[in-house]
């Protein structure tokens, strides 16, 4: 059988992908009225905490978001895709299946919760995109302090107010023309990473894309 030439269309890759989104279409029924009330109230919660209240709560990218992050990894041909924020894998997913299509690159990808952790292991072993993905489990702050070599494309999807700093975090691995794409533009908690990123005097260039909750596309200058 000749192998599809986007991966994304394997049988186990779908067939993940429409388990995972079908899933997170659930998502306000699995967040429920206690993790409503302490979402309100996150100022008072650690990281840590907030990332166990919202253990059964996917927050995907959207599809289409999805498919966007695809073309644009397949496009620039990273050597290195760092993601913020796994969750149960779906964006990661698209970003490994655009580094396996191109043959060269990996994803390191971020999670701090545990269970959360381990089912995203299990949906990259099951899709057989494993090999070309690094999990780091804990804050990323910590985790992604040791990184050592050049970010070719940052994907950032973890809590909104610590975009900005997981950003400033990695500005000294981002070269001239990297990517950095944010998603949920529309949400209020990303204010100020898009005052930081629509800013050329901070060195990117911006556009939004209306796709969902919006996806933020900058480049570094």
């Amino acid at each position: 059988m000749t192998a599809s030439p986007c991966t994304l269309a394997e049988p186990r890759v779908a067939a993940a992908l429409d388990r995972m989104f079908e899933a997170a279409a659930r998502d306000e029924q699995a967040a429920g009225p206690l993790g409503a009330q302490q979402f309100a109230e996150r100022d008072k919660l650690t990281a840590q905490q907030l990332a166990d209240v919202a253990q059964d709560v996917y927050m995907p990218v959207s599809a289409e978001g999805g498919k966007l992050l695809y073309n644009l990894v397949r496009a620039a041909r990273p050597a290195t895709v760092v993601e913020f924020g796994t969750s149960y894998g779906i964006s990661t997913v698209h970003l490994a299946a655009a580094v396996r299509d191109n043959g060269v690159g990996q994803v390191i990808t971020t999670e701090m919760n545990h269970t959360k952790a381990a089912a995203a292991r299990d949906t990259f072993t099951a899709t057989g995109l494993d090999g070309v993905i690094t999990m780091l489990e804990g804050d990323a702050l910590e985790t992604l302090a040791g990184l050592q070599k050049p970010v070719d494309f940052l994907f950032l999807d973890g809590w909104k107010d610590l975009c900005l700093p997981v950003l400033q975090l990695l500005e000294p691995h981002l070269a001239p023309g990297t990517l950095v794409v944010a998603d949920d533009v529309e949400l209020p908690d990303l204010g100020t990473y898009l005052d930081h990123i629509r800013d050329t005097a901070n060195g990117y260039h911006s556009v939004t894309f209306p796709v969902e909750d919006g996806l933020e596309i900058s480049c570094r200058l």
